[in-house]
This record gives structure tokens, sequence and C-alpha cells, in this order.
């Protein structure tokens, strides 16, 4: 029996290449780019095993003196060529960054997308489908508004409810405010004595300030009870001292401590004087794919906007929020743009760009549906549960440690303690010396005006019991040291 010879070995790149090279064999080269097969190999191979790299926490920022001197210039008249531009990318600009996505980032609010979600933003990208308008893009955009059909179910909308897919919580905010804005015009008639108004809690996020300075609207500061929620009185008091008020914002889980107003009654009071209520669940809200957190959003069913950042919460990569409307009337009144080119747009299909301040988009919600698909529903509610979970397990090991201090029982995923003794010079130091190692990454921060230190649990994959390790064996010393 005669034996095939041996194949000499060949590294995954490599077969990568081959079947890339082939795949592009019927396609010509540019009269103006050339031949472009090696840097697309070269990207779709870095792309793919990528995707399947473990990360580390380190915190690994450099200046940009530094970057300058070891990466030179770039954009030059004749090309630097793909492998040098995928030599410098791989190994001096990427490290140079902070990875999301690993299970020892509890800073801030991570993300974790799925491994189907990210490989899925390269088909995106390649499809490169215009997704401003139904015409340009009507398949991409009907499996977008599946995905926002499951979160609008899970506000209790109706049928009717519509939104769309923006770059990130800053740009939803800013498009809700500006409909309700646009919106309360309409009904009252006439811009009010001394300007429109937007009230909110000192807890809502830096984005709602930065919206209103935008839209040219005054920011009414509620005060928070003792809890830190908004609540339905202090609102209502507001409303009741200051009739430019057109527009409140709730909060579906703060960024800092994670805390949901008490929308219920904020609803009842806003609606009572005929006032937008604009929910920012872009942390927080996708708890409300998680049935033992459902519960504390009641009263969002009746609110009027909400946005959602799936990038944070909702396991899909950067940059994704999900904007809706309960009724998107007001929102297309707003919002939809007409020029003499755009006159043949069938405005009785789903146009995204009716729907917030943007024309031209990518189809940023494909790849959450691709990995909504993929998994299904009840794998995404056991994944938030997972951050609920996490949170609570910490938690409870702060609460009976010796050493640390509970600051508040956790509402979502999000915990804020404190280290007796310590300065926030010794929190910094502590922190730091975390991150550069690799060990985990948790920065300081601020609570009720002392320093503090908080958790971020949105990855299903982090460990609470080596959290728990961390926090017991480097936070001994009392004076951080």
């Amino acid at each position: 029996m005669t034996q095939d010879p041996v194949q000499p070995h060949s590294s995954p790149a490599s077969d990568f290449s081959r079947a890339s090279d082939a795949l592009q064999s019927h396609l010509p080269p540019s009269p103006v780019w050339g031949d472009e097969r090696e840097a697309v190999n070269l990207a779709l191979g870095w792309a793919a095993a990528h995707a399947t790299t473990p990360s580390d926490p380190k915190t690994t920022a450099r200046s940009a003196e530094e970057l300058q001197a070891e990466v030179g210039e770039t954009i030059t008249a004749g090309g630097i060529g793909a492998p040098r531009a995928m030599q410098l990318f791989d190994e001096v600009l990427l490290p140079a960054t902070r990875a999301s996505d690993d299970p020892m980032n509890l800073a801030y609010i991570p993300a974790a997308p799925t491994r189907a979600a990210v490989a899925f933003d390269t088909v995106v990208s390649a499809a490169n489908v215009f997704g401003g308008i139904w015409e340009g893009g009507a398949g991409a955009i009907f499996a977008e508004n599946q995905v926002l059909r499951w979160i609008a179910d899970l506000l209790g909308w109706p049928a009717d409810a519509a939104g769309v897919f923006v770059s990130g919580g800053t740009s939803g905010n800013l498009s809700a405010l500006a409909t309700a804005r646009e919106d309360a015009l309409r009904r009252r008639g006439r811009r009010p004595e001394g300007g429109w108004a937007l009230a909110c809690a000192s807890t809502a996020h830096s984005s709602v300030a930065g919206a209103a300075r935008l839209l040219d609207m005054d920011v009414v500061t509620v005060p928070v009870d003792d809890r830190g929620h908004l609540t339905g009185a202090a609102l209502a008091a507001a409303l009741e001292a200051d009739p430019r008020i057109c527009a409140v914002v709730a909060s579906g889980g703060t960024t800092n401590a994670g805390i949901v107003d008490d929308i219920a009654a904020v609803v009842e009071a806003a609606h009572a004087h005929d006032v937008w209520v604009h929910v920012d669940g872009a942390y927080g809200g996708a708890a409300l794919a998680a049935p033992s957190a459902r519960e504390r959003f009641t009263g969002i069913e009746q609110a009027d906007s909400f946005i959602v950042d799936p990038h944070k919460w909702l396991f899909a990569p950067y940059d994704c929020c999900a904007l809706l409307y309960r009724d998107p009337r007001p929102a297309a009144a707003a919002h939809s743009q007409h020029a003499s080119y755009l006159d043949s747009i069938d405005r009785g299909e789903s146009n995204p760009s009716d729907l917030a301040a943007h024309l031209s988009r990518r189809t940023r919600g494909l790849p959450l549906w691709y990995s909504l698909a993929t998994h299904g529903t009840e794998a995404y509610s056991a994944a938030v549960e997972k951050g609920l979970s996490n949170a609570r397990t910490v938690a409870r090991a702060i609460r009976e440690s010796e050493h640390l201090e509970l600051i508040a029982e956790p509402e979502l995923s999000v915990v804020v303690f404190r280290r007796p003794g310590w300065t926030a010079p010794a929190y910094r130091r502590w922190s730091q010396r975390l991150a550069k190692t690799g060990t985990m990454l948790c920065v300081p921060t601020s609570v009720n005006g002392e320093v503090a230190l908080r958790l971020a649990f949105v990855n299903p994959a982090t460990d609470p019991q080596a959290v728990i390790e961390v926090l017991t064996t480097t936070m001994q010393e009392a004076d951080g040291s």
C-alpha cells in the first residue's frame, strides 16, 4: 500500500492566507489601489486570530511622545505597506490600549462582547451597508428592528414603538432630548420665557448636561432621597416651581453606583405636568432582560423614550446604543431630513435617519442581532443574571470582611465600597499597582463626597471568588502601601 507523502506543517495564518487568496482570485487588481490581497489577508487573518485570543486587564497607555518615537510617521505619500502597518498595529498601537473584555476589568463600565458578535462586526464592515434609509439597507434594518422589538417588549411598550441604533449613550440622550424639546414646542406653541429646561438628579450621566448645553436648555437639578434615587415627590415640586421644564431624565442604573430611580413615581409626576420622560438605561437598562431585576424598572412601560448601550452589558462590540420611543412620531417630526435628493425616500418604511440626529450610519445593531439570533434570549437573560449574582456575592464578602466597608447594597451590578483608614493617595497607589501588574482593574470614585472604590460586573466570565481573593490579599495594610 502506497502512503501519501507527509505534507509540511502549515500555520493557521498561512492556511488563512491561502484560503483568502483563493476567495479573492476572481478580483482583478484595482487601477487605483493595485493588488490589495496582501492587505486583506493580513487584516482578516489578524481579526480571526484576535477573536480567539485572551486579553488581560493591564494599564498600558503610553504618551503620544513615546508612541511617536516608536511608530514614526505612518501617513506618507507612498504609503508604508500593509505588512509594516499591520506590524505597528499589532506590536505597538494595540498594546498601548486597555482590554475592555477581560474578566478582571471591573473599572468604569467595561464591555464583554460575545465572540460571535465580535466576528460579525467584521461582516458588517465587509458588507458596507448604508443603514440610514430603508431603500439602502432594508434587510439589515429589518434585522436590527427585530432586536429593537425584543427590547421594546422588555419595556412593555406597544407594537408601534420604534427605535434606532446610534453610536452611544451620549448620542442617544441628545436625540431623545431634542425630540422632547421639539414635541414640547409643538404642543405648547411657543418657547417659554427664559428658554427650555430639563430636570434630572445630580447623579444623572454627564452626557445629559452636555446634551442640555447643545440644545440650549437649562438643567434643573432635583434632590435625591437618602438612598440616591430621584423620586416623584421631589420632581413634582421642581415641576411646580419651573414651568420651563419640558423633559425629565430618569436613570435606569447610574454609572457610578448602579442606582435605578423611582421610575413609576417620576413618570406619574412628569406626565401630570405634560412633561416628557426619558430613561437613561445606557448601563443598567440591560437588567430588564433579567427577571430578578425587572421589578426595579416598574413604570418604565409609560416612559416616552429610552436608551441602552449593548456595548456595555448586552455583549455587543463598540459602538452600539439602542434608542427607542414609545411613540416614534414625535421623533420623526424632530429628526426627518428633507432635501431634493431625499424626496424619493419611502417614508412608509422604517428609516433610521428619521429617529435620531444622523443620516449616514453603519448598521451597528447587526452584531447584537447575530449574537442574539445565535445564542437566544434565554442565554442573554442568564448572562445578565450572572452579573447581578456576581455583584451580590462580592458585596456579601465585603460586608463580612473585617477590613472593608460596603457603602450600599448593590441594586444592579455595581458594588461600591471603601477601605477605612485609606487616604485618596492610598486608593490610587493600590489601583495603579494592580493595574500595572494586570491583576485587576478597579479605579477610585467619589460617593457622597468621599473617596471610594467601585466594581462593575458585566462580564459573565468573571469569577467572583477571584475578585474576593484580590480584595482579601491586597487591602490588608491600613495605609494601602
